[in-house]
């Protein structure tokens, strides 16, 4: 009798898998049936395919969410990820970092088009390079010309980022650090998007951290979005790895990055704020989600671009998103990604079809980000209705 007992394998296997999964996401009561169905074979195929420890992958459609989560959220035996499992999301902070932008902005305390030098606040003079101050926008727009990094110490292993300090910026500001005029090429910048951070709290007079909170975080509910994570929240905190899969510490977020990388957020939070973005008629924030949603730098005549076509070349940049304009099957989709201390992520929205995802894998692997974004941005193609739906029902596109 035992010997008769078959064991999946291969697609058999896949499918018990699924089966699970689709189980555990019922508990979620998606009523979008086939959004479920899709998000948890997606989502089991891209985990045993990248070998991560963990992996998580969130999609939402028409008001409904759909969530599917794979493996430990720690080596030492940690659960299955959920819905209220925290993790960083990395670079992924800077396009909440330009929702606070957009918002100052609608408000008048700020103007995209301001130079940093009046609205950081530091005893600097900021470079220029061929007539071309560094503006606002330049900043989030990922065109203010300043190098990927702050130059600084090495900081420990336990406080890497440490050494991120206001002195080590206006060192390095007073050596004229611009590799090219501000606004002429495009090129990844945390340090940019350090200065903005300081720059916003500068203007609005208070930490860029309750600038976030009181004007994203506080008015969707967003109370398990945090820089650092608070007593109690460390047995649901998703455990970082480095590229050897060794483990990686779970170190604290200064304020110099918290507007480059510094959130740490769930898949609840996060379906909170991608709804939000997805209900652009809407009349409340609809000036907030147009200024947000716009592109303001176009690759077109730009000398040059690094760093930004990690998830599909960029076409334009909005405020902090990186622009995929429409091809084939994908439509316009604003996305950004991210990676920090083991753990990689990214975000695709598509405002025009009502459809968005996100994933997160707790390992750096490379090749395993790359075949999970193309399965997220395969996903938003194959569920998002097609442009002829629209025209039909006498929607605008």
């Amino acid at each position: 009798m035992l010997n008769n007992l078959r064991k999946p394998t291969g697609f058999a296997l896949i499918a018990t898998i699924i089966a699970a999964q689709i189980i555990f996401c019922d508990a979620a009561a998606a009523a979008d049936k086939l959004l479920t169905e899709a998000v948890n074979f997606t989502g089991t195929l891209t985990y045993l395919a990248s070998r991560v420890p963990g992996f998580i992958l969130l999609a939402v459609r028409n008001g409904e969410t759909a969530f599917a989560g794979f493996g430990s959220i720690n080596d030492k035996g940690g659960k299955e990820p959920d819905a209220d499992t925290m993790f960083r999301i990395g670079s992924v902070s800077k396009v909440f970092c330009g929702e606070v932008l957009a918002s100052m902005v609608l408000d008048g305390g700020v103007r995209l088009t301001d130079r940093l030098q009046d609205r950081l606040g530091y005893d600097v003079t900021l470079p220029e390079k061929a007539g071309h101050p560094i503006r606002l926008i330049d900043l989030v727009t990922q065109a203010s010309g300043l190098p990927r990094e702050v130059p600084r110490a090495e900081g420990p292993t336990n406080d890497p980022f440490g050494t991120n300090t206001k002195q080590a910026q206006i060192a390095n500001l007073k050596t004229d650090p611009l590799l090219f005029a501000p606004g002429t090429a495009a090129l990844y910048s945390n340090y940019g998007f350090d200065l903005l951070g300081a720059a916003m709290a500068n203007a609005g007079g208070k930490p860029y951290a309750d600038l976030l909170k009181e004007r994203v975080l506080d008015p969707l509910g967003m109370k398990d979005t945090v820089f650092n994570p608070r007593p109690g929240d460390e047995s649901r905190l998703m455990q970082g790895h480095d590229f050897d899969r060794s483990p990686m510490p779970a170190v604290h977020t200064p304020t110099s990055i918290e507007c480059a990388g510094g959130l740490h957020t769930t898949a609840n939070d996060m379906a909170r704020w991608m709804k939000w973005h997805l209900d652009r008629f809407a009349t409340t924030d609809r000036e907030l989600r147009l200024l947000d949603h716009a592109a303001y730098l176009y690759r077109d005549g730009l000398a040059s671009v690094f760093g930004l076509d990690d998830a599909g070349p960029m076409d334009a940049m909005g405020l902090g998103w990186v622009i995929n304009m429409p091809a084939g099957n994908r439509p316009l989709i604003l996305q950004k990604s991210g990676g920090l201390q083991g753990n990689f992520a990214y975000l695709a929205i598509a405002p025009t079809r009502g459809i968005a995802a996100f994933f997160l894998m707790n390992a750096f692997n490379v090749g395993g980000f790359n075949a999970a974004v193309a399965a997220t941005n395969g996903l938003i193609g194959e569920l998002a209705p097609p442009q002829a739906h629209f025209r039909n029902s006498g929607s605008s596109p």
